[in-house]
């Protein structure tokens, strides 16, 4: 397994657990040695399952030389608004270096439609001094969804696409043992579009509900309640929330990695970036809010506000920050000289962009009462809502979590 990430480790144990001996490789020592040590530092993975699990870990890819499957499960981030496969590169040159014929690599990490082929492929030719045909590649997209207790390795589909059939087939073989259902395409390509197109459907219906929630609060209509109401049509309709904005590891970036290929073609993918826009104004538009209802009530400005904000983390009951909207807007309640705070139970503390550092304060009867506002960001199952409906003296919800009324405003 190469990268011990949110994706990787995930797989690592299953695969483990599954009775395959599994090596997983990553480059950050302290990580391998923390792992090595029986510490997670995964919430889907607690210590004693990785434990139980078995496996080696290493930060030398050379331990990896007898291995017969590589999967690659590393970051694709977006760096200025761009594609950057640096992971990846560095990953296949590694697994190059140990590659021997017949065995197989697949990519799991997020990339544009071609990636697998035209990046993947001639680093492993190069770096190995095998031909093509001498070694078996795959795609297969990951879908993970951090903290689900409903959906995980074992029950969700997993897509398949190999660059030959040879491919295709050892890759659902490998991907059998764990997982109930495999799904096979004819290629990479359509493997790498599946994720992609998967993500850019959420992404665009929450831009959706995103620009109607800021409609129908001109329109004095709760659209939480039209959308429970459009939800009983046992057809033709999925339900989306809106929220702050759109945060983790895979909707504010793919739609990215999808966008930016289309254009190397010469066209422009509208509906990815009026989504990008919408979406990304949504913090700005609940600071803007929360300055409205702090005006038209108490009558103070921001400036003059202290302002607790619930929830740091990008989706309920994980600890993930990653692209997270809800830090976003704390970063533009503190530009507009609020005096932020916030209370996560699962993020003991963060660093806003100018270096400010917050640490998660104790939710009591007295914080709440001494804020100004209290902002709903992410609706963690272990807060105490009743406590924070009880105490506040003004409530923005931006997540439809607590009924409206009182001290309770939403978007």
């Amino acid at each position: 397994m190469i990268g011990l990430g949110y994706v990787g480790l995930p797989l690592a144990v299953a695969l483990a657990e599954g009775g395959a001996p599994v090596i997983g490789f990553d480059v950050d020592a302290a990580r391998v040695a923390a792992l090595a040590a029986g510490r997670s530092g995964i919430e889907d993975i607690d210590d004693a399952q990785l434990v139980a699990a078995g496996g080696r870990f290493t930060a030398d890819i050379r331990d990896a030389a007898d291995c017969t499957a590589y999967v690659i499960c590393v970051p694709t981030p977006l760096r200025d608004g761009l594609p950057d496969l640096s992971a990846v590169e560095s990953a296949s040159r590694a697994v190059a270096t140990v590659l021997a014929p017949g065995d197989l690599v697949v990519l799991e990490s997020t990339t544009y439609p071609g990636t697998t082929e035209e990046v993947v492929l001639p680093l492993l030719i190069a770096g190995s001094g095998l031909r093509s045909e001498e070694f078996l590649l795959a795609y297969s997209p990951e879908r993970i969804d951090p903290g689900n207790p409903t959906w995980g390795i074992t029950n969700t589909p997993k897509v398949v696409g190999g660059r030959d059939a040879a491919s295709t087939k050892a890759a659902v073989t490998l991907y059998e043992q764990v997982t109930s259902t495999v799904v096979a395409v004819s290629g990479t390509r359509e493997a790498e579009m599946a994720k992609l197109l998967e993500n850019t459907f959420r992404h665009i219906n929450i831009a959706l509900v995103n620009e109607m929630a800021v409609f129908c609060r001109q329109l004095d209509i709760d659209l939480w309640e039209v959308i429970a109401a459009a939800s009983t049509k046992p057809f033709g309709f999925m339900p989306f929330l809106p929220g702050p904005g759109v945060g983790g590891h895979c909707i504010p970036v793919d739609p990215s990695y999808l966008s930016w290929r289309v254009k190397k073609l010469g066209y422009s993918f509208r509906f990815v970036e009026l989504a990008q826009e919408i979406n990304a104004r949504m913090p700005s538009y609940v600071v803007s809010r929360l300055a409205d209802l702090l005006n038209e009530g108490p009558g103070l400005a921001l400036s003059r506000t202290s302002v607790l904000c619930l929830g740091a983390a990008y989706k309920p009951d994980v600890s993930d920050c990653r692209e997270s909207p809800a830090v976003d807007v704390m970063q533009r309640l503190a530009l507009k000289g609020a005096a932020v705070s916030f209370h996560d139970p699962h993020v003991p503390s963060l660093v806003l962009e100018d270096g400010t550092a917050l640490t998660s304060v104790e939710l009591s009867d007295e914080t709440l009462a001494a804020a100004d506002a209290v902002v709903v960001l992410t609706p963690h199952a272990q807060i105490d809502w009743e406590r924070v409906v009880g105490a506040a003296r003004l409530v923005l919800d931006t997540r439809g979590t607590l009924p409206v009324g009182g001290a309770v405003h939403r978007l």
